[in-house]
């Protein structure tokens, strides 16, 4: 029987290493941290690995979005290294299961990370270092420098190491008697996230004007809006305006069917990123043209 394959100390240093100063490596709106993941992930599929498609394989797993606060997010990075290492040694964990637990965890991080590091932990530090540095004293900033990468080099390392120890705890959940059942929840966890992102993040809205209100039976059931016959009669002739996808019972209907484009184009029809925002840049553009956006300018 095979040795199973454990992660050296070599490889685990170097992997937090790429990540603690390479997090945001290749950083763009459409990538933001994946590079700095792939990045934190080679020493350990280096190192788990001979045969270079099995690398190559392994890779593509994380070339997926990510991105999170990066001092408390470091605790992704370490459990995926103890995932990828029980994957190595035959456990079945697939992409999916892996990249769920990813898109999970980013955004609650980021959440608990932008309070706790940006909110807190760094006011704090800039507030003694700002006492300091009365009367142009060179305490006040070598103060922060040294304690704030101190502080944060040791407190990820923690982080680091503590997801990796998660991640070996994890397996056995994740392939055992109930691993479907979890497994299915995480992914659907990963998937509401992104969801919500979708939902919240992205704000389209339509200028379409109805003049009448049209149809009322095809429009009325997407408004929250209470449409009255004073209200059609005070309009005339000049119509309402009236944004059918807006609120109502699919608020965001458009911010689904634009994420949907994105998703059928880049999945489906294996188109890269740069030439979807163009087809959206085009899209926006026809669509003031012809009144449907209002793009909010006055000339």
């Amino acid at each position: 029987m095979a040795e199973p394959k454990k992660l050296s100390a070599q490889a685990r240093n170097k992997s937090f290493r790429n990540w603690s100063y390479g997090n945001l490596t290749c950083f763009s709106e459409a990538h933001m941290q994946t590079f700095g993941y792939l990045a934190a992930m080679l020493p350990i599929v280096d190192d788990l690995y001979e045969k270079e498609e099995d690398k190559v394989t392994a890779l593509e797993t994380y070339t997926t979005f990510f991105n999170t606060e990066p001092q408390i997010g470091t605790i992704v990075v370490g459990l995926t290294a103890g995932l990828e290492e029980a994957r190595a040694n035959g456990e079945p964990l697939d992409d999916e299961t892996i990249n769920g637990i990813r898109a999970g965890l980013m955004g609650p991080l980021a959440g608990l990370g932008d309070s706790i590091v940006v909110g807190t932990f760094i006011p704090i530090l800039l507030g003694i270092a700002l006492g300091l540095a009365q009367g142009g004293s060179v305490l006040g900033p070598l103060f922060y420098i040294v304690a704030w990468n101190l502080l944060m080099y040791f407190g990820m390392k923690f982080a680091y190491n503590r997801g990796y120890e998660m991640g070996g705890n994890a397996v056995q959940a994740l392939v055992g008697p109930e691993s479907q059942a979890l497994r299915s929840a995480i992914v659907e966890v990963g998937t509401m996230v992104i969801g919500a992102v979708a939902a919240t993040w992205i704000s389209i809205s339509t200028a379409l004007q109805l003049p009448g209100l049209g149809s009322l039976d095809s429009v009325l059931w997407s408004s929250s809006n209470t449409v009255t016959q004073s209200a059609l009669d005070a309009a005339g002739e000049a119509g309402v305006s009236l944004n059918v996808f807006g609120s109502g019972i699919y608020p965001k209907l458009l911010n689904f069917l634009f994420v949907y484009l994105c998703w059928w184009l880049m999945t489906k029809k294996k188109i890269g990123v740069i030439p979807v925002m163009l087809i959206l840049v085009v899209i926006a553009f026809v669509g003031v043209l012809i009144g449907f956006f209002n793009p909010g300018l006055q000339y």
